[in-house]
């Protein structure tokens, strides 16, 4: 067993004493010392110059209790011992300068006596491993007898220690993960995975987030659920601050996230805070990030760098500390290698991302979000709407099958189950009306594709340009045909997963995990191209 090095204060109350009847009195310095079952190797006692002469009779009264235990008496002076600045500060320098070894001895920190300001900071070094080892608590016995040394309690502040502390984290996180997902029980596996990942980085990090994910996968919910989580855990004092970056044009975006000062250009009457000052102290979430300017993504770097920046025609920064949430429907990475997206900002947004999957790729999870908008709806217009059973298999076997794309994810979801619940009648969804709207959705999603289909079908796919000279010459017809067919469905597409749904839409039905994305990313990979050659956005 490590040789036992206790770090304390001498308590001027608790371990003050006079004659012999001092021995009759507990005193949890002495007792340190005073246990037949362990013995103290040395105590590092910490007392202030004026009760020096107290120190030393304390020392003796261990070395006669306990003559293996060393006592050294450390001076510790302190103008004014309820300031926490200075009690810590003293504490932290003389830790730091303390020759520990834990490989060798364990060290206790004894609680019992000092100020409260004293054993508080004793608590936070002992917390942050700056003095390692356990927290000690002596306490007196029951019942006063000359010799009896009262019990020493061992706290260790590794939590994981501690079966019932690590139930009530356990909990705590299912809470917070359920709070994200609203209480929708989400059959996802990925989905489930990716919102308990979100869960401890939303609670343990202020660096920026990126959610990616097609318009309509919940982008904008999840940040506002993470903003609300990080504010019941008072992590944020501010507001949440949302803006879709795609609706800031020209001038008026930089104004708008940056603020102006008053006359710095035409229209501008009188001074502007800006969002970035507004969200001081809580979330900035700009949803589209990728639609920024190259101007306002320099400005926006410094700003999360420096947590400083300049308004628009100021000359002098201003400071907002805010953490940054940002959401995009783009490959921001295929936009940085076409200088669409400056890479430095990207590096920076990038430390937490998170690829958010559309309605179509968690099938599964149809039928509990169709439960959770019916209550919605009943308790914002106060009527109860329900499926009877046929109608409900039918429209959940349409809802998950490869037909029903969900091109506006749970937008288009939520405006079905609104019309459903609003043409019910006496609170019923029979099959007649279930057929409608799936009549409805499979015109607006075929409405909806026919401008991209047709351009896409009149396209003129140039393979040679594509792949080059050499490897379009290598292929035959038949792979040429294929590859072009491909390649014309892929450029009107807004993603691989949209694509891959349309290409292997008889497939897919016939698999247990089906991931349309990674079988067309295969496929172009065979044939030397990736999803940043074939897209629309890699036209001229």
């Amino acid at each position: 067993m490590k040789p036992i090095v206790v770090i304390g204060f001498l308590g001027t109350q608790l371990d003050a004493g006079q004659g012999a009847g001092r021995w009759n009195k507990w005193r949890p310095t002495v007792s340190l010392a005073q246990h037949d079952d362990m013995v103290v190797a040395r105590i590092e006692l910490l007392h202030t110059r004026k009760h020096t002469a107290l120190a030393e009779l304390v020392k003796a009264d261990i070395a006669a209790v306990s003559p293996e235990t060393t006592v050294n008496l450390v001076p510790f002076d302190l103008e004014d011992p309820w300031d926490f600045g200075e009690v810590y500060t003293r504490l932290y320098d003389w830790a730091r300068a303390y020759p520990f070894q834990p490989e060798r001895e364990q060290y206790w920190t004894h609680i019992t006596t000092g100020t409260h300001v004293a054993q508080i900071c004793m608590f936070l070094l002992s917390e942050s491993r700056v003095v390692p080892g356990v927290l000690a608590q002596t306490s007196p016995p029951r019942k006063q007898r000359q010799g009896d040394a009262g019990k020493v309690a061992l706290i260790d502040l590794d939590l994981s220690r501690y079966d019932p502390i690590a139930r009530r984290f356990d909990a705590d996180q299912r809470d917070a993960v359920a709070f994200l997902k609203s209480g929708i029980a989400t059959r996802n596996a990925r989905f489930n995975a990716l919102i308990d990942e979100i869960e401890r980085v939303a609670v343990r990090s202020r660096a920026p987030i990126l959610l990616v994910g097609p318009t309509g996968a919940g982008k904008s919910f999840l940040a506002r659920r993470m903003f609300e989580l990080k504010q019941a855990r008072h992590q944020v004092t501010g507001p949440f601050v949302e803006v879709n970056c795609a609706t800031l044009r020209g001038d008026g975006a930089a104004s708008t996230l940056f603020g102006h000062k008053k006359g710095s250009f035409t229209g501008a009457a009188s001074d502007r805070a800006g969002l970035l000052r507004t969200a001081h102290q809580g979330a900035l979430f700009l949803d589209e990030i990728g639609e920024l300017g190259l101007d306002e993504q320099a400005m926006l770097l410094k700003a999360i760098e420096e947590k400083r920046f300049f308004p628009v025609g100021a000359d002098k920064e201003v400071e907002s500390d805010f953490q940054l949430i940002a959401g995009t429907h783009r490959d921001l990475r295929r936009d940085v290698a076409q200088g669409r997206f400056r890479e430095d900002l990207f590096a920076r947004i990038n430390l937490w991302t998170y690829d958010l999957p559309g309605l179509a790729q968690r099938p599964e999870d149809i039928e509990p979000n169709l439960d959770h908008l019916l209550a919605l709806h009943a308790a914002e217009n106060h009527r109860v709407v329900r499926f009877n059973a046929e109608a409900r298999t039918a429209y959940l076997r349409f809802a998950q099958s490869s037909e029903a794309i969900w091109r506006g994810n749970f937008r288009d979801l939520s405006a079905s189950v609104t019309r459903l619940a609003t043409l019910a009648d006496g609170g019923r969804i029979a099959v007649a009306l279930v057929e409608a709207e799936i009549a409805r959705l499979r015109w607006l999603w075929k409405h909806e594709g026919m401008g991209t289909s047709v351009a896409a079908a009149g396209d003129d796919v140039d393979l040679e340009a594509l792949l080059g000279e050499e490897k379009f010459a290598a292929l035959d017809l038949f792979d040429r045909l294929q590859l072009e067919a491909v390649v014309r469905v892929c450029r009107p597409a807004r993603s691989l997963s949209e694509a891959g749904r349309q290409l292997f839409q008889a497939s897919r039905t016939q698999r247990s995990v089906v991931n349309d994305a990674d079988r067309l990313r295969k496929y172009l990979a065979k044939m030397g191209l990736d999803w940043a050659h074939v897209s629309a956005d890699a036209r001229p």
